[in-house]
């Protein structure tokens, strides 16, 4: 499954955030069934950030959001995102998700 998480950051703070943004992938990235995670802006709206994970399943990206060092790290900077759902199952059920070129 994977995570998408979007941020309306403004361009002046976003020096500050993108620190807590990494400070919060390392210690998501130490959680059971995490595998990947990547962070990028919109190219049409640079105000607009996102942060992207895959896990194992959601069972594992939901417990990762509960020790206490995720709390104290991540959470806050999490709580920031905009205000809409963020878990994603791949629609094959595999890794690569649904191949629409073929």
């Amino acid at each position: 499954m994977f995570v998408v998480i979007r941020f309306k950051v403004a361009e002046g703070a976003q020096v500050e955030f993108r620190e807590r943004l990494a400070a919060a992938v390392e210690v998501l990235s130490r959680q059971k069934g995490f595998v990947a995670a990547r962070t990028g802006f919109n190219v049409d709206d640079p105000e607009l950030l996102a942060l992207s994970m895959e896990w194992v399943n959601v069972g594992s990206y939901r417990r990762a959001l509960s020790p206490y060092e995720v709390k104290m790290v991540a959470v806050p900077l999490l709580s920031q995102a905009i205000d809409e759902p963020t878990a994603y199952e791949v629609l094959d059920g595999g890794s690569g998700g649904v191949n629409l070129l073929s």
